[in-house]
């Protein structure tokens, strides 16, 4: 438990920061369409013509002249990008930071195992994607209360179930990422979080590699599907747990190369060490 509450404080501010940022832009947002709803209602036509364009943003299943089609095309979208890189980023320094800031010894001195170590950090991982969640949902939830327009609120938070799925599974791939790395791989992370991204939308737009959409966890978490209530393969979700599972598992064992080479350097320092006293 002390590991799970220093690894909250030590991201505390970044957490604030990022939260704050996101919400606030989605609420800015949301407010936003208030002024601009009669401009939209004219143009929502244009909008859903638009071709392949058209598909890969969702605005082919909802028309952005309602709050509904407006959220669950404009406003998903920028939760969705912002979310992912802030679950990448805490990811991927999660374990290598130790490594980087030469912090890792110190850890292996407390009465803590290998496995041990890494369960506390990752639950740290999913706690803040909890409360990120809760600060954007709260200023979202804002938002459309001080817009006074018909919402559909149920539909509001099944998209936000799915994206916080979404999350666990970009912050578990970051975290195998971390595991295996003795740097911290920011930029990695979210070229990763960009690549999945275009992933779903390619995979929207070419029907022949559509089976991408499998791989990114952007599919199942898109507003435009949810707020349309399209229905949703049970198979998105299994690939995302497995992924999950995986990255997990895989993320563990990678810290077996960290921890050998800390074995062999303890013993290197005893040996000299038993060398100095014997002269």
């Amino acid at each position: 438990m002390t590991l799970f509450t220093h690894e909250l404080r030590q991201s505390f501010k970044t957490l604030l920061v990022w939260a704050f940022t996101v919400g606030v832009i989605c609420w800015a947002c949301i407010l936003l369409y208030k002024s601009v709803e009669d401009q939209l209602a004219t143009k929502a036509e244009i909008f859903s013509n638009m071709g392949s364009m058209t598909r890969a943003f969702g605005m082919d299943e909802l028309s952005i002249a309602s709050l509904d089609g407006y959220f669950g095309t404009q406003i998903t979208m920028i939760f969705g990008l912002g979310v992912g890189m802030f679950a990448a980023m805490q990811g991927a320094a999660s374990l290598s930071k130790e490594e980087e800031g030469h912090t890792s010894e110190f850890l292996h001195t407390l009465p803590y195992g290998r496995l041990n170590i890494l369960v506390w950090k990752y639950l740290s991982l999913l706690c803040m994607l909890l409360i990120f969640n809760l600060i954007v949902v709260g200023l979202e939830a804002l938002g459309i209360w001080q817009v006074n327009l018909d919402f559909s609120f149920d539909l509001f938070l099944r998209y936000h179930a799915q994206a916080l799925l979404m999350q666990v599974e970009i912050v578990s791939l970051a975290f195998l990422v971390s595991a295996v790395s003795r740097k911290k791989q920011i930029g990695l992370s979210l070229g990763l979080v960009l690549l999945l991204y275009v992933m779903d939308v390619m995979g929207r737009i070419v029907s022949n590699i559509e089976d991408l959409n499998y791989l990114t966890p952007y599919h199942f978490a898109s507003g435009a599907d949810v707020f349309s209530q399209e229905k949703l393969e049970p198979a998105y979700h299994g690939v995302a747990f497995i992924l999950i599972a995986v990255s997990i598992i895989l993320g563990t064992r990678g810290c077996d190369l960290p921890e050998k080479g800390l074995e062999r350097l303890s013993k290197r320092f005893i040996s000299r060490f038993e060398n100095k006293q014997d002269l």
